[in-house]
């Protein structure tokens, strides 16, 4: 029993550890993304693009390249990581080695990964940007309009994630329910749950396309960033009429929940499901 509470204490500190690392990660990715795009908008500063610089003649500025090269660099590390640790042979190597830690080392490698993209970006100062709004009164109101829709998009983003049971998402969960002699919590879900999840693991495609497209300044560097992540946000998942069935089931329940307090207080189901009787019925 002492030995199996040592391990227990030993997989609950990494786990909780790993959130907090996660947890700084996404700010410092809130602040790299959203309020450094707009900040120099709102102060007034230009230098994140040289307009007086034609096209042809900035594509061939030695330092414009670089800073290209190491941004894709950057990018491809992130992807890479992102997609290796997710694919099926090496998830389930992993999973044999590391056991409820496995979701824990995964969440950790992205932070990781992210946290080197946005040390090491570099951005692209000596070309033009692909649109700027620098006219009065637009100038002024078009960044505060940015700032407002970004902040309602991350408030929504955190909303979604708490949706999708973000103790299973970070691992927490994973850990929690090892400590207990659960199993795997994902297999408590229902096969529409499981399905669904493994078609969408990246909740806020939507949010997250409009924070990174929606800027007062669209600089070079910005575009490599916005147009790499989108496209990989929309090749990672592949809904379908099911999946976007179950997840407006999922949707009323919540609301039905919310709207009867009495009965959210016994419920005691996944956040990313419903009751095991209702899942049946379904």
């Amino acid at each position: 029993m002492a030995s199996l509470t040592g391990r227990g204490c030993f997989l609950g500190a990494v786990s909780l550890l790993n959130f907090a690392f996660v947890f700084i990660s996404a700010a410092d990715f809130v602040r790299f993304v959203s309020f450094r795009a707009i900040y120099h908008n709102i102060t007034g500063e230009t230098s994140l693009c040289q307009d007086s610089i034609p096209w042809t003649e900035a594509l061939q500025d030695s330092s414009v390249l670089w800073s290209l090269v190491v941004d894709v660099g950057l990018l491809a590390l992130f992807t890479t990581q992102h997609s290796l640790l997710a694919w099926t042979p090496v998830k389930q190597a992993l999973q044999s080695v590391l056991g409820a830690l496995n979701r824990t080392a995964y969440c950790f490698t992205t932070a990781l990964a992210l946290q080197i993209l946005m040390r090491y970006w570099q951005p692209v100062t000596g070309a033009p940007c692909l649109w700027s709004v620098r006219h009065a009164p637009w100038s002024i109101w078009f960044p505060l309009l940015c700032f407002t829709l970004h902040f309602l998009c991350w408030a929504i983003i955190c909303s979604i994630l708490m949706i999708f049971d973000y103790p299973e998402l970070l691992g927490i969960k994973q850990v929690y329910y090892e400590c207990l002699g659960l199993g795997d919590p994902l297999s408590y879900k229902s096969t529409r749950a499981q399905r669904f999840l493994s078609h969408l693991r990246h909740p806020v495609c939507l949010e997250l396309g409009v924070v990174l497209w929606f800027l007062p300044a669209l600089s070079l560097d910005r575009l490599l960033l916005a147009g790499t992540l989108s496209t990989y946000l929309a090749l990672a998942h592949s809904l379908d009429k099911q999946d976007l069935s179950y997840l407006c089931v999922q949707i009323r329940s919540k609301m039905q929940l919310l709207a009867e307090p009495q009965r959210g207080i016994t419920d005691t189901t996944d956040t990313t499901d419903t009751t095991e009787s209702y899942s049946k019925e379904k």
